[in-house]
């Protein structure tokens, strides 16, 4: 895996220090424990950082609007990146409309109006999804294509409370003056993924899949949909790099794509996966099932403009997660509820 360089310390328009050069401030890492949040806690941790605080929705319900409250005013952070939320696959925000909905509602409610009256936060940074474009948009998708038309069918229920972060941030900016910027990153992947199978993004369930019908000696694996769809992965350490960036010389009302730009179809992927588990099996497409979202590239030129580059290719990416898998030390929560 290619290293990841730290990016040179900005000074704040105000004359304020620079998030890189804040290493000893209170970030509050909304999220810590997920996929993209412990890939910024890592990041941060590299950087230098000291003083980065993560609490487990047990020790913080950030649903809760007294305990998110009674938390920022006993901690002041001075930064907060807002990572947590309910996630899941296209199954599970279908199976589950009403809780994808609320749960995150309520977390970005909660922690954006915490963050403003405690007085302490300097910055905040939400993180959004490409799921907030609509099913038709051109290709790629630029940051103006926001609310040109509804999200595509069943990822409404993650997606809607997505948007309605990123205008709550463009909000609080215009009348309270909070420097609160939001990231849209596409289809991320990387270690801690603990779904069940049934509600898996892709890769992860994919994985899952062609490792059991290995050790079981199967010989096909059925992969829902054409697997003509396309579509573009990017590894959680890179999207964790952007949010380093963005925190550090950002200041926009405008989210900003945070995305690859390398697409393959989803027949490539499994292949690509049936590789480097190295199952021998066939694979068999279900066509009765969904595709869902044909395409959806992100046009992340703003992101690049800012000195970003991805750096993890996809089949080292790949390589990288199964090796996790099989020492265990991803999926942990997936393999002991599937027992």
């Amino acid at each position: 895996m290619p290293s990841h360089e730290a990016p040179h310390a900005a000074t704040g328009n105000d004359g304020s220090s620079s998030f890189l050069a804040d290493k000893s401030a209170k970030v509050f890492l909304a999220g810590h424990k997920g996929m993209l949040g412990s890939a910024v806690h890592r990041r941060l941790t590299a950087l230098g950082f000291t003083n980065v605080v993560g609490l487990s929705r047990a020790e913080l319900d950030l649903t809760c609007e007294a305990a998110v409250r009674k938390f920022f005013d006993a901690e002041g952070p001075r930064y907060v990146i807002l990572a947590a939320g309910k996630v899941g696959g296209l199954h599970a925000s279908s199976a589950a409309p009403v809780d994808f909905m609320t749960e995150n509602l309520r977390i970005t409610t909660n922690v954006l109006a915490a963050a403003r009256l405690c007085g302490t936060v300097r910055k905040l940074l939400f993180l959004a999804t490409s799921a907030v474009y609509p099913v038709d948009a051109p290709q790629p998708i630029s940051e103006s294509a926001l609310l040109a038309g509804p999200p595509a069918p069943g990822n409404e229920w993650y997606a809607i409370p997505k948007i309605v972060g990123i205008k709550m941030c463009q909000a609080y900016r215009a009348e309270l003056g909070m420097d609160a910027i939001v990231a849209a990153p596409n289809n991320l992947y990387g270690p801690r993924e603990p779904f069940p199978s049934e509600s898996s993004h892709v890769i992860p369930a994919l994985i899952r899949r062609f490792h059991r019908a290995k050790a079981a000696g199967a010989p096909e694996v059925a992969v829902w949909g054409s697997g003509l769809q396309l579509r573009e992965f990017t590894h959680a350490d890179d999207a964790a790099d952007a949010i380093v960036l963005l925190m550090d010389r950002y200041s926009g009302a405008e989210h900003v794509n945070v995305g690859s730009g390398r697409e393959v179809t989803v027949r490539e992927l499994a292949e690509m996966v049936r590789e480097v588990v190295g199952y021998q099996g066939r694979v068999v497409w279900d066509t009765s099932r969904p595709d869902g979202v044909m395409r959806r590239l992100l046009d992340s030129s703003k992101m690049r403009a800012m000195g970003w580059e991805p750096k993890v290719e996809l089949r080292d990416g790949l390589k990288k997660l199964y090796e996790g898998y099989l020492l265990g030390s991803i999926f942990t929560n997936v393999e002991s509820t599937n027992r």
